[in-house]
């Protein structure tokens, strides 16, 4: 059950400097939330258990990477039972250059982002993909400007958020 939790403006406090420097120390993060450090950590260790906080990661720059190249794949299939899923999803986990999936409603099944370097390597990842699950139609469209992208999530606007 994913049940949500409340969070009043000092939950909202930790988790928006959390969201912006995920490196914070304890004193660092008690003091830009003006809570004291006890009262920073319980709230921190409660939204934590909570599973509100699901991890903590460092964020890296694809382009220095050399993963200069985002595709949006849109993917389609005749095959809807539990068996096929199993193995799309296995083939997925099993293709890293897969960064993102999402099973969507509509003219297409699934939605995926892939980050790679050029469209050589995009090419490579689409025939493993089509080698490892049937798939009855497979479209593409490459990102040719990121003009936003952000991890962080719209606290603000949160229906958990309570005063």
């Amino acid at each position: 059950m994913n049940t949500r939790l409340t969070l009043d403006d000092a939950d909202i406090r930790i988790l928006a400097a959390l969201q912006k420097d995920g490196t914070l120390s304890m004193a660092a993060l008690s003091e830009r939330v003006h809570l004291s450090h006890s009262s920073c950590w319980r709230r921190l260790r409660r939204l934590e258990a909570a599973g509100t906080i699901t991890g903590r990661v460092a964020l890296l720059d694809p382009a220095k990477l050399g993963l200069e190249l985002t595709a949006y794949v849109s993917v389609r299939t005749s095959e809807h039972n539990e068996e096929w899923l199993r193995s799309f999803a296995r083939a997925v986990e099993a293709i890293p250059e897969i960064v993102e999936l999402y099973r969507m409603t509509g003219d297409v099944d699934y939605l995926m982002k892939i980050r790679v370097a050029n469209i050589a390597a995009y090419d490579a990842v689409y025939k493993k993909l089509i080698s490892m699950v049937k798939l009855t139609d497979v479209s593409s469209a490459f990102a040719m400007e990121e003009m936003k992208n952000t991890t962080e999530l719209p606290l603000s606007t949160s229906p958990c958020r309570t005063g």
